[in-house]
């Protein structure tokens, strides 16, 4: 069971960055046990984080690709 804080909001880059970190600190492999499993942990829970951030940024892509197609082709100025 886990007894970590949850996470506070962060920017998409500050939380990979965070996570590169982690990885980079877990793959030395000098950190004791219980400092890895919670790393490994709080990697975790950045790494759904930036999921979640770019899937929201995926979405506003799509909607507004949506809204360009719906809207049609516009006139430019010099067109008339």
């Amino acid at each position: 069971m886990s007894h970590t804080e949850p996470l506070a909001p962060q920017a998409f880059e500050s939380a990979l960055r965070e996570l590169e970190q982690l990885v980079q600190q877990l793959q030395a492999g000098q950190m004791p046990l219980q400092e890895s499993l919670q790393a490994f942990e709080r990697g975790i829970g950045l790494y759904r984080q930036c999921q979640g951030l770019l899937e929201q940024a995926e979405l506003k892509i799509r909607q507004i690709q949506e809204h360009d197609l719906n809207a049609g082709p516009t006139a430019s100025p010099d067109a008339s």
